[in-house]
């Protein structure tokens, strides 16, 4: 039997696609749950337009997509974090901290499009990806420092300090 699917259906064919099953296959799974349509014209004319309206959302999804990555792209993330002496961190960076601070400068993004493989443990500049669209990946710049660096340098011609034993 052949069948118009309207669904990715694994191994047998993609959204749009008139695949011929077996008959059985396509009365008992396929139709019932909605995966495909009989070969009509009427149904070919259906399907035609379903993609048409899809294919122009997916793509003013991207643009938008496109528009929010050149602005992420200038933007700089800086997360202060506590240090032991030897600059470890107590704790990491995760998504979820990336996702708050973008959401502090009015962007919102999922803490699942944030793609960290694991969680940052250094000080430094980091390069992590972010996932805006399945076809946009913009590199936002994350900077972690030290919650208890120092202000500023002391004043030039002031005493050091001296150590107390």
């Amino acid at each position: 039997m052949e069948v118009i699917l309207r669904d990715h259906v694994e191994n047998v064919g993609n959204r749009g696609e008139i695949v011929k099953v077996a008959d059985g296959y396509a009365r008992n799974y396929l139709l019932p749950r909605g995966l495909a349509l009989r070969v009509t014209p009427g149904n070919v004319k259906h399907v035609e337009r379903e993609r048409e309206r899809v294919e122009t959302r997916a793509a003013d999804e991207r643009r938008a997509a496109e528009a929010v990555a050149a602005q992420l792209a200038a933007v700089v993330v800086s997360v202060r974090r506590k240090v032991g002496e030897t600059d470890v961190l107590y704790g990491s960076v995760t998504a979820a901290d990336i996702a708050d601070d973008l959401a502090g400068r009015g962007f919102t993004i999922d803490k699942r499009r944030v793609q960290l493989d694991d969680p940052i443990k250094r000080l430094g500049e980091h390069d992590v990806p972010v996932r805006l669209h399945r076809e946009v990946v913009v590199a936002l710049k994350v900077i972690v420092v030290a919650e208890g660096a120092p202000a500023r340098a002391p004043e030039p011609g002031a005493a050091p300090e001296q150590k107390r034993a």
